[in-house]
């Protein structure tokens, strides 16, 4: 590697070409940067004093070999953006200056001669600068000053308009721009083809500019190394559709996202947000994958990526597949892709039936939709969607999925039809963050041809209006006050219309018989409105009756026997052990507190249980989370957690990280007497709720 300091314009005025590689992500940089960079430019060209500004560094290889007769092209390998856009910049700067110069060495024929095209050149080589795939067109036909191609990039187009507005909007700075650029500076870092390990130095580079994402850096990690021709037919084939098909916006929304529920799905954990890069590392590296080659794993990601867009983005072609896909996307519960995934691509393997998998994207609608009705902390559903693929019986997907998720212990539970139909009923439906879906679900149920709601408002039959009209005060009844406090934004008492000016706080007379009103309205909410004399506490209690019985149909709960649903029970093994094989358990004092003790973890939580072992006691929700080794005058309890996680003002646990122990987790109190209980109990409660809240 050799390392020089460059002036920028002089670096790009000497070298014949620069080429953007495949692999390398799209020009991304946004408004915000460019405009640091020209304020950076103002800055440094009206200050006589700066004698340069720095840039960040510019890391490229030979493309080829050397030779005296043929300077080679340069692979960009970092440094795309800055190139990109001073390219812009200049760009627009020589459109609007002419023929004479402004400031030495500034025309527009220098400016285009020395540091945009290669004059004597033919073909690509007439350019300075050849950008990626999906940029490359967009910047030829702007220095070419044609017609830009029908898929042009977003962010080349945006950024030379922008430079473009920039000078036209202060034409006594460009002098002062002119400066500017021509102090920039930057490293010129030449690595050496046989010495130096590009993929190496790309993910150390710590540059200026927008930073890497986790997609760029696979992509980069997958193509960067291949033989040439194999690198070219691997974008083409496979990683350029991909980004074809998400678009050039949602690429850089979602890809990040796509990639760690891929990884989910192959490893059967969550990588961490910012690991999913090195977690696909580790996943390549597995034998499995080695062993099958670089095109087999990129085929598959082409592969699973389109599963992804056609759910999460609206790409799904068959149409009853596309409306279920959009009810569950308007839930915003990214969770539950890595198990979508999988269905989807046993359903394209034709092991999974069309109907069946309509109905489990449906189930889990319901799942999710229940849930946040019910006020069911979601920071569960994380853990549950993405190890919820190891119960799947891939002979009887339905049965088996659905029993797994009826089979949830309680902070993971499906809600059954009581429990939510009693809370939909009294929810605060309004302020609800899902009210457009739950009330357009409800109004479509049923329908052939589904209606949009865009067009209609949510109206409150009983006004929303603090100040109600005696009137209003009259028909609700001598309790007006409570009646109007509990159920105005509940479900009995909202509906649809296209017509909320004109119904304002009218009376639900008025609103009912006015023309256009309750009585002529088409929508499925409103029947039964034109039968109903008043608007009152019984009234709205009896829509909501009906509507909370369509809920359940809307949102339905797995109907399976009983007997199928205990078939998947994970059944215990018979160990055979009990409070009898404790010997330290059966003193008079260890037993007091042993009772004690069970009493209150048992009490915790309905989904915790005890487990007897040889050696020590379990209690678990999902997992252990507490265990018991009794001991001759104490009870050593094993908390499941980091010692940094416990929270402990009275300094009674102990950091067993490095010590061989009975019992899991890393943190140990001694209970010794049953004035300690209370406080005990706290730190095993920590215990179990980060196991119940561990998402990520």
């Amino acid at each position: 590697m050799k390392a020089t300091e460059a002036n920028l314009l002089a670096f790009i005025k000497k070298s014949p070409q620069f080429i953007i590689p495949i692999y390398q992500r799209i020009y991304s940089w946004t408004e915000k940067e460019c405009k640091q960079l020209w304020d950076d430019i103002l800055r440094t060209g009206s200050d006589d004093s700066i004698s340069a500004h720095f840039v960040g560094s510019i890391v490229y290889i030979e493309k080829g070999i050397y030779q005296v007769t043929s300077q080679s092209q340069l692979l960009v390998i970092d440094g795309q953006q800055r190139l990109t856009t001073v390219t812009l910049l200049i760009a627009a700067l020589a459109n609007a200056l002419g023929d004479s110069e402004l400031f030495e060495g500034f025309s527009r024929r220098k400016l285009r001669n020395y540091y945009l095209l290669n004059p004597e050149e033919n073909g690509e080589m007439h350019f300075k600068l050849i950008l990626s795939q999906a940029d490359k067109q967009s910047l030829i036909n702007i220095l070419e000053d044609s017609e830009q191609p029908k898929e042009n990039s977003i962010r080349v187009m945006e950024n030379f308009n922008l430079f473009k507005t920039l000078i036209n909007d202060q034409p006594n700075e460009l002098t002062t721009v002119c400066k500017g650029l021509s102090k920039l500076v930057v490293v010129d870092i030449a690595l050496n083809r046989d010495q130096d390990n590009p993929q190496l130095i790309f993910e150390s580079m710590n540059s200026t500019g927008r930073e890497l994402s986790q997609a760029d850096l696979i992509r980069n990690y997958v193509l960067m190394g291949l033989e040439p021709s194999l690198q070219t037919r691997l974008y083409e084939k496979y990683w350029r559709p991909m980004e074809i098909e998400f678009g050039q916006e949602a690429y850089g929304i979602h890809f990040d996202g796509f990639m760690r529920h891929y990884l989910t799905v192959k490893t059967g954990s969550i990588p961490n947000i910012g690991g999913v890069y090195e977690a696909f590392k580790e996943h390549s590296r597995s034998p499995n994958v080695a062993q099958a080659g670089v095109e087999d794993l990129v085929k598959d990601i082409h592969t699973f990526a389109n599963y992804f867009c056609a759910m999460a983005l609206g790409k799904e072609q068959d149409s009853q597949l596309k409306v279920a896909f959009q009810d569950l996307r308007e839930l915003k519960v990214d969770v539950t892709y890595p198990l979508l995934l999988e269905l989807y691509h046993d359903y394209v393997c034709k092991r999974l039936l069309k109907k069946d998998f309509l109905i489990l994207i449906q189930t889990i609608e319901s799942y999710v939709f229940r849930r946040t009705v019910c006020a069911i902390p979601s920071n569960s559903m994380n853990k549950t969607f993405a190890t919820l693929s190891k119960s799947i019986n891939k002979e009887k997907h339905l049965e088996s999925i659905q029993s797994y998720l009826l089979l949830l212990p309680s902070y993971r539970r499906f809600p059954n039809d009581d429990e939510f139909k009693r809370e939909i009923k009294t929810k605060d439906l309004y302020k609800f963050r899902n009210r457009s879906y739950w009330i357009r679900r409800l109004e479509n149920h049923g329908r052939r041809e589904r209606v949009s709601i865009d067009e209609y408002t949510i109206e409150h039959i009983m006004p929303q209006n603090e100040k109600l009209s005696t009137a209003w005060k009259t028909t609700l009844g001598s309790e007006w006050k409570r009646v109007h406090q509990t159920y105005l934004h509940t479900l009995g008492n909202l509906t649809l219309t296209g017509y909320n000016s004109e119904y304002s706080d009218r009376l639900f007379s008025e609103k009912r018989d006015m023309e256009k009103g309750f009585r002529e309205s088409p929508l499925n909410l409103n029947q039964g409105l034109s039968q109903v004399e008043e608007w009152n506490e019984d009234a709205i209690c009896k829509r909501a009756e009906r509507l909370s019985n369509l809920a359940l149909d809307v949102w339905a709960y797995p109907k399976l026997k009983a007997s199928v649903v205990d078939s998947y029970k994970s059944k215990p093994e018979a160990l055979g052990y009990s409070i009898n094989d404790h010997p330290y358990l059966l003193t008079k004092k260890n037993r007091e507190l042993f009772e004690a003790f069970r009493k209150e973890v048992l009490a915790l939580d309905p989904c915790v249980t005890e487990e007897f072992f040889k050696l020590y006691v379990a209690y678990k929700a999902e997992t252990n989370f507490v265990d018991i080794v009794p001991q001759a005058n104490r009870l050593r309890l094993s908390l499941n957690m980091s010692f940094n996680e416990i929270n402990d003002p009275q300094g009674i646990c102990k950091d067993v990280t490095k010590l061989g122990r009975w019992g899991n987790g890393d943190v140990e109190i001694g209970l010794s007497s049953l004035s300690q209980l209370p406080y005990v109990i706290g730190l095993v409660r920590q215990s179990l709720e980060k196991q119940m809240g561990s998402s990520d």
